[in-house]
């Protein structure tokens, strides 16, 4: 097992562990999680601005880098859980991600000076 593979494992073991059972879900379920999920993101996205000095009109401020490093690990608690509500298994998210890459340097190769609507729906 990989280590992408053994996070996504663990993530799986976890939201059992805390009641939440993600496999066949109805498309109504997978949304309400997919919205469960981003929005935890978005909380746990805040805890990381608050992390570093974003006041720059406050000297009180200081960068905590040590929580930081755990606001990003917990985003990826949730994000896992998203791809998972969505069927994707570790080997799917690296796959989209080696193609997502590839498109994204595409765009930069190109300027990328307008939107391409089309140049991700393969992946």
């Amino acid at each position: 097992m990989d280590k992408l593979e053994e996070i996504f494992d663990l993530q799986e073991k976890l939201n059992k562990r805390i009641g939440v059972e993600l496999k066949d879900l109805s498309e109504e379920e997978q949304a309400q999680w997919v919205l469960n999920y981003t929005r935890a993101m978005q909380q746990e996205i805040a805890e990381l601005i608050d992390s570093v000095p974003w006041k720059w009109w406050a000297r009180y401020q200081k960068f905590d880098k040590q929580n930081a490093k755990v606001e990003v690990v917990d985003l990826f608690h949730f994000l896992v859980s998203a791809a998972q509500v969505l069927g994707m298994t570790a080997d799917d998210v690296h796959q989209a991600y080696l193609e997502k890459n590839k498109v994204n340097h595409a765009r930069q190769d190109k300027g990328y000076s307008e939107k391409d609507h089309g140049d991700s729906k393969h992946i």
